[in-house]
Parts: structure tokens; sequence; C-alpha cells
């Protein structure tokens, strides 16, 4: 795979890039998450995934961590997630 560098990012493509989604711990929420990364990085294993409860277990972090291919996946996985009524924010 060729490197690729756009002025859109600073990036170099591909790269291991970790994606955070959190929201109420819903019991569902990793699932929902993972999901959504898997349609746009289906090759992303499941020990790439770490899911942490808040403090008082009211909400949930999931980080999931790809081998992104381009800017352009990375803004269709965050748009999908934020687009979901149970993720509260990504970053």
């Amino acid at each position: 795979m060729s490197e690729q560098i756009t002025e859109e990012t600073l990036f170099e493509f591909p790269c291991r890039f970790p994606i955070k989604a959190m929201g109420k711990n819903s019991g569902d929420l990793e699932l929902v998450v993972v999901d959504i990364v898997n349609r746009h990085a289906p090759d992303t294993q499941n020990h790439e995934v770490n899911a942490k409860t808040s403090k008082d277990g009211n909400y949930l972090s999931v980080t999931v961590t790809i081998e992104a291919s381009s800017k352009k996946q990375l803004d269709a996985i965050y748009q999908d997630l934020v687009d979901h009524p149970h993720v509260l924010m990504a970053l």
C-alpha cells in the first residue's frame, strides 16, 4: 500500500486510528458502535475494542482502533456515529 498525505489532514494513510463514541450505558451501545465502525472498516478485530463505564456507571465510552485508509472513511464513520440516537458524542 502506498502512503497518502492530503492537504485536508496531517495524517498519513493508512494509519492506526482510535475512534471513541460515548453514550448512555444502555447495554447495546458497544454493539452499535462496533457495528457502525465495521461497516466502514470490516477488517477491524474484536481485540481492538475497549469499553469503559463512567464513575457512576451512567455512561459508556467505546473506543475502536482501526487501520484507517482515508479521511473520507473516517468522516463517514463519524457521521454515522453522530447520526445514531444512542451516541451522544464521537471523538
